[in-house]
């Protein structure tokens, strides 16, 4: 699909603004990876700058991996300036079903009625649909025989386009379905890798419509993955890789690399 490559090439032309709610784990490793894909990363969550850092953002992303009080309220006073802003939000409800906390806030924020993607792993997505519980931010547990329905189920629920990362990723606006099949099990033992490609998605929002957007920084970091892990097959340099990649990756490595299929129901 030509246009994944085509919207990395926009991405690094305009070199977006991405303003990052997100967990003290990996802020690092986030802003590096925003960095390397060409966009421009901040880090903000003081609710007393909100205004002034959204005002010049082109995207939001939310992450509730280390979550408290003045978060939380940070997270909602953000997602509802967005909104007057008209700024693309992306959410990433790291942890959902393994606390309560956890779980309702990431419901709250949906109910906000601004998030354009929300992207987690199966038993994050389907604690959000009242299905079980997580063990937290592990995303080893993967049904293959309901992962689509449960992303489907999401996005209609939710009114939003839902991208459900595992062995098989799902992208879905509850009309229009997409499955990829990039990526490698490397990325489940290195912290963090779920966190950065939610914000590479929350890049390719500012260049593209929420469904295209997802699938396009999906495919583009999973097979940055895919070409860190020929050249180091250890997670720790294996880590660093990703950054090079992510860097070097192109519109000829994309097609060339691209497991993409669109769904037809």
């Amino acid at each position: 699909m030509k246009w994944i490559g085509e919207n990395l090439d926009e991405l690094r032309e305009k070199r977006p603004v991405v303003q990052n709610i997100t967990n003290f784990v990996v802020m690092n490793s986030t802003a590096n990876a925003l960095l390397a894909i060409g966009a421009s990363p901040v880090m903000a969550h003081a609710p007393e700058e909100l205004e002034d850092m959204l005002r010049i953002a082109n995207a939001l992303v939310i992450n509730i991996g280390t979550l408290d009080d003045r978060w939380t309220r940070s997270m909602e006073m953000a997602i509802n300036i967005a909104k007057e802003m008209n700024k693309p939000v992306i959410l990433d409800p790291v942890g959902a079903g393994a606390t309560e906390y956890r779980t309702k806030t990431a419901l709250r924020l949906l109910e906000i009625g601004n998030v354009n993607v929300l992207r987690g792993n199966f038993s994050e997505i389907k604690s959000l649909v009242g299905e079980g519980n997580t063990k937290g931010v592990d995303a080893a547990y993967y049904d293959k025989e309901i992962a689509q329905e449960i992303a489907v189920t999401a996005a209609q629920r939710f009114d939003t386009t839902v991208a459900l990362t595992g062995p098989v990723d799902y992208v879905t606006d509850g009309k229009r379905e997409y499955s990829i099949e990039n990526g490698t099990p490397l990325l489940a033992k290195v912290t963090g890798t779920g966190c950065m490609v939610t914000s590479i998605i929350g890049s390719f929002l500012t260049v593209d419509e929420p469904l295209r957007a997802a699938v396009s920084g999906l495919v583009t970091f999973e097979i940055a993955a895919e070409m860190a892990e020929k050249e180091s097959p250890y997670p720790g340099t294996f880590h660093m890789k990703i950054y090079d990649w992510l860097y070097r990756i192109d519109k000829r490595i994309i097609e060339k690399n691209a497991k993409v299929r669109e769904i037809e129901r």
